[in-house]
């Protein structure tokens, strides 16, 4: 490979990478104030050093808790909603179960479950007296179910402890993913308050999301897949992704935080921010296929005075159709508003109205064709459509490289020696012949701004969740297709054999042959220009192997419509050549030259 070969192999991969590098760097969401989590021996000592200040007194009963049913043993309860299901333990009062009843799992067919990798010592919402490290309350509380009313259903467990009682009572409400979650610490005769050393500040009591949140994925199948906190503030959302072994503590400010995964979330809205001391994360490997991803919730210490906290939590889908219901009080039931929940959508900041663009265009499309591959597909001509006029300025430059390309070789061979010269009368050509050399650039970049917004559409985006083109090959758009599966990982290719992805090759071959690329075929160029031709578009087939069949179906698309507009402008632009050849000119005397 020579000199200039390699050079187009870089350079591509600058075009590539560069982007991507650029707004991870100055546009993405920063990771603010994270430090490291570490449990060690001082920490243990603090917690063991922390008191429950309160003597054996007489403690009230709150009156929500009339009638409570007391148990020896460890029971189950369920309560249904028409969007969740959720199964509670009266061992702490904790939730070994969420199941969104509207969404499927792909794997399972079942309805998607959020509480996943739930042990008998970690559990959704379970509480623990101290901070983040200690362990969770294993003791059996009294349960009260309360009749559902008016689309209402409540649980509260109870449990009674030295000099107070602690009470956790649940909300959930019809058509709505937000329940609601209050914890109180009902005080004794002699009761002090709770407080234990954790880290630089005083707790009470941890509350946790659940160990994992579903669905589960193939880390190996779906690369585009992670576990990630979030915390929220002033229109602004903070982000970590969580690989295996991160712990961190978040010490700014917030709204509201959580972990979300691609197109789930749980995300804990406290009444009240300011009661929590401590909010940290970790994700931890487990002996299943995927490990824990979990945040904690530390509360302040607790003084004598009754306690009632109040944590509203958003449990669902991370859908752009929910999470604008917590923006205005009168369109949900909780009378919530300016959350702005969807902040939590990632994003592509600098690219952020290109994608609400291509997203508003193709859902309008569905509204009269139901098909969200139907809707890539017009959306993308529309696109090309628009792109045009600066195609045909693009193909017409191109055209005059091509006719000014012997003069270019006389000048190169003629100033090899002397760079500058040659620079010089390169720009007097160019200049002569209209030719402006920048002016392939901007349909490319054009070209690719489109291309990362749809990839951040089909990775975030939850209404592209299996939305189907053909069944039995594209069934989830937001997904790689597949017509074969096998039990072992090849390299680059994983588990499927794809079809889209070979289609995109043969698209992107047949646009790169017969529209001439470059306008350069002869010397060191052809060989660039070959590579440039076959070489890349092959290795980004394997690059994009597995990217979501939405994204391949566009990219295809544009191609096949790019190679057609190209056969019309070089046609075009044939034509008006022709056309100067055969000017018939006059000269001042009259007579015909």
């Amino acid at each position: 490979m020579n000199k200039n070969a390699i050079w187009a192999v870089v350079l591509s991969a600058l075009v590539l990478f560069g982007y991507m590098f650029v707004q991870a760097k100055f546009f993405a969401p920063k990771n603010e104030e994270v430090t490291a989590v570490e449990q060690t021996a001082d920490t243990v000592k603090a917690d063991e050093a922390g008191t429950v200040a309160a003597v054996d007194g007489e403690v009230k009963e709150p009156s929500e808790l009339e009638g409570a049913v007391v148990s020896e043993k460890e029971e189950t309860f369920t309560v249904k909603t028409n969007k969740l299901e959720v199964v509670f333990t009266n061992r702490g009062g904790d939730v070994t179960s969420l199941k969104v009843l509207e969404h499927k799992d792909t794997w399972t067919k079942e309805p998607v479950e959020l509480a996943t990798n739930v042990t008998p010592d970690n559990k959704l919402f379970a509480l623990a007296i101290g901070g983040a490290e200690s362990k969770i309350i294993d003791d059996i509380f009294m349960v009260k179910e309360i009749p559902s009313e008016n689309g209402e259903h409540v649980i509260a467990f109870a449990k009674k402890y030295a000099g107070y009682m602690l009470v956790k009572k649940y909300t959930f409400k019809d058509d709505e993913y937000v329940g609601k979650l209050e914890v109180m610490i009902e005080p004794g005769e002699g009761f002090k308050g709770i407080s234990f050393a954790s880290g630089d500040a005083k707790a009470s009591y941890t509350l946790r999301t659940a160990p994992q949140i579903g669905p589960y994925y193939n880390k190996k199948l779906d690369r585009y897949e992670n576990r990630t906190f979030i915390a929220h503030k002033d229109s602004k959302a903070n982000k970590t992704i969580l690989t295996d072994g991160k712990k961190g503590e978040y010490k700014k400010p917030y709204n509201w935080a959580g972990i979300t995964g691609k197109y789930f979330a749980e995300i804990v809205i406290p009444a009240d921010p300011e009661v929590i001391a401590q909010t940290k994360y970790e994700a931890t490997k487990t002996d299943k296929d995927l490990g824990n991803a979990q945040a904690y919730f530390v509360r302040k210490e607790i003084g004598s005075e009754r306690v009632n906290d109040t944590y509203y939590f958003y449990a669902g889908p991370r859908s752009e159709k929910e999470f604008k219901k917590y923006n205005v009080k009168e369109t949900n039931a909780w009378n919530l508003e300016g959350l702005r929940l969807i902040d939590g959508i990632s994003t592509y900041q600098f690219l952020g109205w290109l994608e609400t663009i291509l997203k508003w265009i193709m859902e309008y499309i569905y509204k009269f064709i139901p098909n969200w591959g139907i809707s890539i597909i017009i959306m993308t001509i529309l696109f090309k459509i628009v792109l045009f006029p600066i195609n045909y300025k693009q193909m017409a430059g191109t055209q005059k490289m091509q006719e000014i390309q012997p003069r270019m070789k006389a000048i190169q061979d003629k100033y090899k020696d002397n760079p500058q010269r040659m620079q010089e009368e390169t720009a007097k050509l160019y200049k002569e012949a209209g030719y402006n050399p920048m002016s392939g650039c901007l349909p490319m970049i054009l070209q690719m701004m489109a291309l990362f917004a749809m990839f951040d559409l089909f990775n975030n985006y939850f209404e592209f969740r299996g939305a189907s083109f053909i069944n039995g090959w594209i069934d989830d758009l937001s997904m790689g297709d597949s017509v074969l599966s096998w039990k072992y990982d090849i390299p680059f290719i994983g588990y499927n054999l794809r079809i889209l992805p070979i289609i995109y090759l043969f698209s992107q071959l047949l646009y790169g042959k017969f529209t001439n690329m470059g306008g350069a075929t002869n010397g060191q160029n052809a060989g660039t220009m070959k590579f440039m031709t076959y070489g890349l578009p092959i290795i980004f087939s394997f690059m994009f192997y597995n990217a979501p069949a939405g994204l391949l179906l566009f990219w295809t698309i544009s191609n096949i419509f790019q190679f057609g507009q190209q056969m019309l402008i070089k046609k075009l632009t044939g034509k008006k050549a022709d056309e100067k050849k055969n000017v018939v000119k006059f000269p001042k005397n009259g007579k015909k030259k």
